[in-house]
């Protein structure tokens, strides 16, 4: 199957389209875009900007993948945008391009980002993420893998969400949430361990235990965060894949603090 555009799209003749992509009616593609193989755009959707998807993603109307960013530090140049494979954009949905020349707001694969989700310049998102309508990832973000994030939930600039973690609907983010935790609220804390988002993802009792024991350690002691974690290190499993090597890492890493 070769190529199919309708003929009331606008492809500039310089883009990238890969093998059996489609390209609806009234879609906008940028000279910069690099569609890769069986991606379907919409009508009316548009990429444009230096913007790279991967294979069998799927644009829906009216969504804008590619967009300039809001920062208004941009002095110009061409940042980019790079997308894995497999992702579905609905509805108005907005990914934009980096800030600065030679830079990327980067999306992994196997992602959905429902109608009006916005994801903006320099974010850094995994893989197998689920964004809720109207929620937002605000500019340099970090998204781990297997993430969920809640219908109408803000994130704010510059915060990090460990993987398997869930922002429940309508939460104001301002801070770090560790690997596992669930975070609501306004502004967002961390009431439990996401621990259904852990059995349908097939994590074994005794991990989920040991996520449990952490989070009881981080936020239900009356111990510091650097005295928790030294606790953890003395009680746990050191090694480079357990969880509270993982724990210990990701806290070390925080800008924001701990939600």
């Amino acid at each position: 199957m070769a190529v199919d555009i309708h003929p009331s799209a606008i492809v500039d003749p310089k883009a990238v389209l890969g093998e059996d992509v489609v390209i609806e009616a009234f879609t906008i593609v940028g000279p910069m875009a690099k569609i890769g193989d069986n991606s379907v755009l919409r009508h009316h959707c548009t990429v444009d900007g230096d913007v790279e998807l991967g294979a069998n993603n799927e644009i829906y109307p009216y969504a804008m993948i590619g967009g300039l960013t809001h920062d208004l530090k941009y002095e110009g140049g061409v940042p980019k945008l790079k997308i894995g494979s497999n992702n579905v954009f609905r509805e108005y949905v907005t990914a934009h391009v980096a800030t600065n020349e030679n830079d990327s707001t980067l999306i992994g694969s196997d992602n959905v980002f429902l109608a009006y989700s916005h994801v903006a310049h320099d974010c850094v998102v995994g893989n197998n993420l689920v964004m809720s309508s109207h929620s937002a990832l605000g500019g340099h973000v970090e998204v781990h893998d297997h993430v969920n994030v809640g219908w109408g939930s803000g994130v704010h600039q510059f915060c990090k969400i460990g993987r398997h973690a869930m922002v429940s609907a309508c939460s104001k983010l301002v801070q770090d949430v560790p690997p596992f935790m669930l975070a609501d609220g306004s502004p967002a804390e961390v009431r439990s361990i996401n621990k259904v988002g852990m059995e349908r993802h097939g994590f074994p009792p005794e991990s989920i235990e040991e996520v449990r024991k952490i989070f009881k350690t981080l936020y239900k002691s009356n111990l510091n965060r650097s005295q928790a974690i030294e606790k953890l290190k003395e009680a746990g499993d050191l090694n480079e894949n357990s969880l509270v090597s993982e724990f210990s890492d990701f806290v070390a890493s925080s800008d924001r603090g701990l939600a």
